[in-house]
């Protein structure tokens, strides 16, 4: 026969390791959700080419090969480096990187809609359609947009010389681009989902030159399909609150270096805060490198990846 007392006492211990495996099980919890996974690091095949500045490195296979070798995890192709953009190209690139285990994460593209020329503006919708058709062909997930600049700049190096800060067109205002812009997404947006490419609007000059005239579109035309890619190097003072303004809605995180000396300007960026700030917004994506600096790519961009594996670890 069973005591009363024995009855008692293994009551009690049953409660005891039901509490005890309840607590155990929030501390599995607890570790689970302060796990941090570090970001995934890729590299703009920009970081090689810079626009000329090294034609021998202007061949997306040659970035890719190189990007593999250095250890980078995924490769973001700047369209107007791209020579051909046939089907065949494409599906080449996409093989290539999947053989080295690597994922094409990015495409960035180059459009204007601040003019008030309704042609040239439907030119750089089309045009912006095509290249996301071109990443769903490679199996890109992400694509850079922009607004545009006011053209008002004599060229590039001007438009760095005065901070990215530039005049409107005469007769007309930052406002009747906002227009402009917002008008010309709103038709691109349907080919975006179309294609399940998420577009990211960078602070890329232009009305993306502070994080008020980024969050104003992306906010205005609310859509999933319009976040943020958001560029380390292209706040150019104070970066940091306003990374942590634009962080929350980012889609893909472009990272500047710039061994040897800016080609433009050198920004000292903190990127152990500047991970800190993605963590604290929950980004779990990309970093994309985009080296500046003048030292040869091959070193420069070596060391960014150091540097950028550290921080985001």
């Amino acid at each position: 026969m069973i005591s009363r007392r024995q009855v008692l006492t293994g009551a009690a211990a049953a409660t005891i390791a039901s509490i005890t495996a309840a607590d155990e099980g929030d501390d599995r919890r607890a570790l689970i959700a302060e796990k941090h996974i570090p970001n995934r690091i890729g590299v703009s095949t920009y970081s090689f080419w810079q626009f000329e500045q090294h034609e021998d490195l202007h061949d997306i296979e040659k970035c890719i090969d190189l990007a593999y070798d250095m250890g980078f995890d995924g490769v973001e192709i700047l369209h107007r480096q791209m020579q051909k953009t046939d089907n065949s190209y494409l599906q080449n690139l996409k093989r290539r990187a999947f053989l080295h285990g690597l994922d094409l994460m990015g495409l960035s593209a180059h459009q204007t809609f601040m003019t008030p020329d309704a042609d040239k503006r439907k030119k750089n919708i089309e045009h912006t359609i095509k290249c996301l058709e071109l990443a769903y062909a490679m199996g890109i997930g992400t694509m850079r947009v922009q607004s545009g600049t006011w053209g008002t700049s004599k060229d590039f190096d001007d438009l760095m010389a005065h901070r990215g800060i530039e005049e409107p067109l005469k007769g007309y205002t930052d406002e009747d681009g906002f227009k402009w812009v917002q008008e010309s997404y709103e038709k691109i947006l349907p080919t975006a989902e179309k294609c399940g490419v998420t577009m990211g609007f960078e602070n890329h000059w232009g009305l993306g030159r502070t994080p008020e005239g980024l969050l104003r579109i992306v906010d205005s035309l609310n859509s999933p399909w319009l976040k943020i890619t958001l560029d380390t190097g292209n706040f150019l003072e104070d970066p940091y609150d306003k990374l942590a303004k634009c962080a929350p809605k980012a889609a893909l995180v472009q990272a500047k270096t710039y061994y040897g000396g800016g080609l433009w300007y050198s920004l000292d960026l903190d990127y152990n805060r500047i991970a800190k700030i993605l963590r604290d917004a929950k980004y779990q994506g990309y970093i994309s490198l985009e080296f500046e600096g003048k030292e040869d790519p091959r070193s420069g961009v070596r060391k960014s990846l150091e540097l950028l594996r550290k921080a985001f670890a």
